[in-house]
């Protein structure tokens, strides 16, 4: 008897460690959650109420009253519609930007080789430790003096600059999970390289294909520097400098900003519910090889 207590001990013992990482491991992951979708929550209920009700301290968590003006005034006085449709158009330009150059760009850098590749390779990640506000100025600069200000293209190709060296790492990756003797075997049966990539490598590497063209449309969706910067005309704003022109010194509208800042959210949400499994398995491929 006093054997068999004595063997259910280290069992014990090590259900409870297992406990404590669980329990550990969940309130974390709660505290994270909480960061994360706090901010939101309250904007979509600042968004809801009045303002009143909003600028009240201490504040409620929940909406004590509901008042649904915000979205009727955003609708009603402010071309929110054209702002995101500007948004839509500058987002799907970088993407297909971003899609195209990144899979040539991948392409080159995982199946072909040539001197200075790893230099290369290594030059396009540290392009993405360069802080966009030290190169706005002479980018403006340029842009200016090619007369590219206010086009919301030539502001595209400038986001795909800043996502591209992403978009070709991820597809790198991708692309060397593709065993090398069939890339082989295809190019010693007469395919060219353009084929090889058309006919074999993109059919293999969907997922990162469309993981690289979502991270282009939530980075062109969301950004707000350069839109600033280039575009001053107001008819060509995408929605983040359109809804950053609602806040005044004086007065800020704050439920009409939020309303919008709601509606502007929307999707992007809605986009990565869609493909969010592609997004995983895009990002992911290529981490083990075999």
């Amino acid at each position: 008897m006093t054997a068999a207590v004595g063997m259910r001990r280290p069992a014990t013992a090590g259900t409870s460690a297992r406990w404590a990482r669980t329990a550990l491991r969940t309130l974390l992951i709660v505290v994270v959650c909480l960061v994360v979708v706090f901010p939101i929550y309250w904007m979509a209920v600042a968004a809801v109420q009045p303002t009143a009700s909003t600028l009240r301290y201490p504040p409620s968590l929940v909406p004590t009253s509901f008042d649904l003006s915000g979205f009727r005034d955003v609708f009603a006085n402010l071309p929110i519609l054209r702002w995101l449709s500007n948004s839509a158009v500058l987002a799907v330009v970088t993407t297909v930007i971003t899609v195209v150059l990144s899979v040539l760009g991948g392409y080159v850098l995982s199946a072909l080789y040539w001197p200075g590749k790893a230099l290369f390779g290594l030059l396009l990640l540290v392009t993405q430790m360069m802080p966009e506000a030290v190169v706005i100025i002479p980018v403006f600069q340029l842009y200016n003096d090619l007369h590219l200000v206010q086009s919301l293209i030539a502001l595209a190709f400038l986001h795909a600059a800043f996502v591209l060296p992403v978009g070709v790492w991820i597809l790198r990756s991708a692309m060397d999970g593709v065993p090398a003797e069939v890339r082989e075997a295809a190019l010693i049966d007469g395919c060219g390289h353009v084929s090889v990539l058309r006919r074999i490598v993109l059919p293999l590497t969907v997922p990162a294909v469309i993981a690289v063209g979502i991270v282009a449309f939530f980075a062109s969706w969301g950004e707000y520097l350069f839109a600033v910067t280039m575009i001053s005309d107001s008819d060509k704003y995408p929605a983040s400098v359109g809804l950053a022109t609602l806040i005044g010194q004086l007065d800020t509208p704050v439920q009409q900003l939020l309303a919008g800042g709601l509606v502007y959210a929307l999707p992007p949400v809605v986009l990565f519910v869609l493909v969010q499994r592609h997004i995983v398995a895009g990002l992911t491929a290529g981490a083990v090889k075999g």
